[in-house]
């Protein structure tokens, strides 16, 4: 939707910044009071389906929307649950209400009306939503507004044979409305319709501060909690999770952890909604099925927000994935709690109804790691435990301990209970492989390993025996890309006891000519189980295979990093982060550097071939274009995992030169921070980076 998304941006930049007087909170009702007093129940667990914005952006039409109801049907996924084909903004004619005040849809998206649309989306077993702003329509700042016409339009609404509104906040922010006040007033229109037709209420409140400006509390996203499970279905919890056409994973963590604050707002029939599900939108298949993972134990609705026509067979087996949607669906309607401190590793668990709980190991760092809990930690006793990996199916027996090998970026699930019977397979964790030293150094701990041609690394797989029983002559066998070696180092042992482990290593040696890019290093772990046979496990790890390192003097901007993030967009060459101006710091022009957004973080290979960089630091003059707020970062300079450079928080005032000795060096890390207070307005530069090699 293409006003939303301008709208977005200038709120981000600061050109529709409210000044909002402080307002006093109220008290807090009970929330399970405030569940009890709710409407009938429509969805007891949370509803699925699919949302024209992320995929279709600011123009959907009638065709597309047609062609994606199909597509449901026929990929098998509105079988699988995703029944709800939602209709975003912009549907609206440019101006949006006719001349009695009915709202009226764009005819050149939809020549025949909603009416029939909606119509043939019932037709197809599936049901349809629809969107507007709690706020009046404001031209040129908000496409569609309802406000002084709510109990209108719910009835309009309910004539066209809706079966969900998705009520938005840009026009209700810009108006400086209060939400709870009408929010209220809209859920009591839709309760009361003239059709007497049951409608979905999701409140969708994406005002936050930092990420959008100065707002008081009561006004943002993470107050709606405190009211909404009376009056709503779902309720947002925090900003957008992405941009049209981008779900980034970083945001994804970002809002899952927002949305983690209030789980006993949740229950049966009135949910927290962390925002849309984005495969292929900027995560690769390990981090879309991370989201999938957490958005289930959490009990968030599943809205598919890509365009589904277009998805490979990976991302519509996760979405569609029995087991997993089993937990999301269950009748209990608990939302996932973490079990110990936050950090790059952490334990959530759901309770389900039936009393087994739903276990996720979670790998937010950016190497692979084995994840430990224990069953006693998840709220289960007893001595016999049954796994059963939600995503791989493998069911195992565990002595008390729950633990897996997780990928980066990656997460384990298991549903958990108590086993019976006789005693099952013991449940075997086969490591992911890990390299630990390259040459003669090791790889710090949580960093992305980085090889180049003609390097010898030491990569170790360790297996660990979680089960009640002995498990004997485990065995790895290490596959590398053609061209490459691997040898093992020592020997395997002969049985793996219960609640032992051991690490079996190989030293892998990569010719000179090896190829730049990403590379795969895949183990074969096998075992003899008694009564089972000889049992095997694959796990693999992707390995980036550095480019050629800078010869001689360099501007690094213009030399092939290895990987590169941005805030939002991506890291721009020798222009301000969006490339639509030069890089400029407090007046003064700079030919060469990098753009970003934070958070960012660009990395290169050196290969040791370096010893200077300089670089200036600061906040480009773009953002003198817009409001004061925001603005504010952090940049270091960090080599091999040791802080080089630390600018401290730099404001748009601020510059900073930087002097940086690389001797040594292998793999640099260009880090930028949002100086704690968020990415709003933050759009920083490293000019000159001028290196010599």
């Amino acid at each position: 939707m293409k006003r939303r998304l301008t709208v977005l941006l200038a709120l981000l930049a600061g050109l529709l910044v409210v000044q909002t007087p402080a307002r006093a909170v109220p008290p807090v009702d009970s929330v399970a009071a405030s569940a009890a007093a709710s409407q009938q129940v429509l969805s007891p667990t949370p509803y699925m389906g699919w949302n024209t914005y992320y995929a279709l952006g600011g123009d959907p039409t009638e065709a597309e929307v047609k062609s994606i109801a199909d597509f449901l049907v026929s990929s098998g996924l509105r079988d699988a649950g995703y029944q709800y084909v939602w209709i975003d903004g912009n549907w609206a004619a440019p101006t949006p209400r006719s001349s009695a005040g009915d709202l009226v849809a764009n005819p050149d998206q939809f020549p025949n009306g909603l009416k029939p649309l909606v119509d043939y989306i019932h037709s197809k077993g599936l049901k349809a939503g629809i969107y507007t702003d709690a706020g009046p329509y404001i031209p040129g700042k908000c496409g569609l507004g309802s406000h002084g016409y709510y109990q209108r339009d719910a009835n309009q609404f309910a004539a066209w044979k809706f079966d969900a509104v998705k009520v938005d906040y840009l026009c209700g922010i810009a108006a400086d409305l209060d939400p709870k006040t009408v929010y209220t007033e809209f859920a009591q229109a839709l309760r009361n319709n003239a059709s007497g037709r049951p409608m979905l209420f999701n409140l969708c409140n994406p005002v936050t501060s930092p990420d959008w400006g100065n707002y008081p509390e009561e006004q943002q996203s993470t107050y709606s909690w405190s009211y909404a499970p009376a009056i709503a279905q779902s309720w947002r919890t925090y900003t957008d999770v992405g941009f049209v056409g981008e779900i980034k994973f970083k945001d994804v963590l970002r809002n899952y952890d927002a949305n983690a604050r209030h789980p006993e707002a949740a229950g049966p029939g009135h949910f927290n909604d962390p925002d849309y599900l984005g495969p292929e939108l900027g995560m690769n298949d390990e981090e879309f099925r991370t989201q999938m993972t957490l958005w289930s134990v959490a009990a968030a609705p599943l809205v598919i927000g890509s365009d589904v026509r277009k998805l490979s067979k990976t991302s519509l087996d996760i979405l569609s994935d029995r087991d997993v949607l089993a937990i999301n669906q269950d009748a209990a309607g608990v939302q996932a709690v973490r079990v110990g401190p936050a950090g790059t590793t952490e334990t959530w668990v759901k309770r389900l109804a039936n009393g087994d709980r739903a276990v996720v190991l979670l790998n937010r760092g950016d190497s692979p790691a084995t994840l430990t809990t224990k069953a006693s930690s998840v709220g289960l006793s007893g001595d016999r435990f049954t796994l059963k990996n939600a995503w791989t199916n493998q069911v195992t027996e565990s002595a008390g301990t729950i633990s897996a090998a997780v990928p980066a970026h990656g997460a384990a699930l298991f549903r958990v209970g108590r086993a019976t019977g006789q005693p099952g397979v013991p449940h075997v964790v086969a490591g992911l492989p890990q390299v630990t030293k390259v040459g003669g150094d090791a790889v710090p701990a949580g960093i992305a390993p980085v090889v180049a041609g003609g390097d010898e690394a030491r990569v170790e797989v360790t297996v660990r025996n979680d089960g009640a029983r002995p498990v004997f002559s485990p065995r790895v066998e290490l596959a590398v890309p053609a061209g490459w070696t691997a040898r093992p180092v020592g020997k395997a042992p002969k049985l793996l006891t219960p609640s032992s482990s051991a690490t079996l290593a190989f030293t892998v040696t990569l010719p000179a000519t090896a190829t730049p890019g990403s590379s795969t290093l895949t183990a074969t772990t096998s075992y003899e189980v008694t009564g089972k046979g000889r049992l095997r496990q694959e796990t693999a790890t992707p390995l980036v295979v550095a480019p050629a390192p800078p010869d001689d003097d360099v501007v690094l901007s213009h030399h092939d990093w290895i990987s590169a993030t941005s805030g939002w967009m991506s890291p721009t060459v020798d222009r301000s982060v969006g490339g639509w101006t030069p890089i400029s710091m407090l007046g003064q022009e700079y030919p060469t550097g990098l753009g970003v957004a934070s958070p960012s973080t660009v990395r290169y290979y050196l290969g040791d071939r370096c010893t200077r960089l300089t670089t200036t630091v600061g906040i480009d003059d773009a953002v003198r274009n817009v409001g004061p707020e925001g603005g504010t970062s952090t940049f270091q300079v960090i080599g091999d995992g040791r802080v080089l450079f630390d600018s401290g928080v730099l404001g748009r005032d601020d510059v900073r030169q930087a002097d940086i000795d690389l001797s040594g060096v292998r793999v640099l890390d260009l880090v930028v921070g949002d100086g704690g207070d968020g990415g709003y307005n933050d759009r920083a530069n490293w000019a000159g980076l001028n290196a010599t090699c």
